[in-house]
């Protein structure tokens, strides 16, 4: 969360010297609360794992022992639960009319104040409002957001002038690779649509 500072100190002419005392925050051993444990959420988990960070989860539904087990990862069974325990909390939920503006003024009330907001699922699972007076009233240490609502956002929007938000044009998935496996994927799907065969990726409605 210290990037954003952190490039402006380094390209700009006004800088002298560095700051000894200029301190980011570790993720190594801190608790991470994920909302919305599905394929990429588990994935999350797997990753952070790695980091030995205490993973905390909020799903609708649970998931396995051995699932859980596997990554070291806890349910909650209240998401507010999770928001008051988590120094890290990612949004991983799909954008339903239950998700809508899911994290709001109340919810960010419950995150520590040392607390990063980190969403790379859809803008409108947050009240933006809601977090730009939670970052400036500092409720909350910080935000990353990979996703915002709309997109982009107008140029004089106020989360584009707070110095505790990073915010990356929807570019989590912006790879050479991934978008080679995405299109694969659909050439797959469509492929055994023409075959008369089970659609790979087919989605059910509810």
């Amino acid at each position: 969360v210290c990037f954003p500072a952190g490039y402006q100190i380094a390209v700009s002419p006004e800088t002298k010297y560095f700051a000894v005392d200029w301190l980011g925050v570790e993720v190594t051993r801190a608790t991470l609360g994920i909302i919305g444990m599905g394929s990429i959420g588990y994935k999350v988990a797997q990753r952070a794992r790695a980091f030995n960070m205490r993973i905390l989860y909020h799903n609708r539904n649970r998931r396995t022992k051995e699932e859980e087990e596997a990554v070291g990862a806890y349910y909650c069974a209240k998401m507010e639960d999770l928001l008051q325990q988590s120094d890290f909390v990612m949004l991983v939920v799909n954008l339903t009319p239950e998700t809508h503006k899911l994290i709001g003024k109340k919810e960010l009330g419950l995150m520590k104040p040392t607390a990063t907001l980190i969403n790379i699922s859809r803008g409108a699972v947050i009240d933006q409002d809601a977090l730009v007076e939670a970052l400036q009233n500092k409720v909350i240490r910080a935000a990353a957001l990979d996703v915002t609502y709309p997109e982009p956002l107008p140029r004089d929007h106020p989360l584009l002038s707070l110095n505790n938000v990073i915010i990356t044009p929807h570019i989590g998935t912006a790879t050479v690779q991934a978008i080679r496996m995405m299109a694969e994927e659909a050439i797959a799907n469509m492929l055994a649509v023409l075959n008369g065969q089970p659609i790979p990726s087919e989605v059910f409605p509810k």
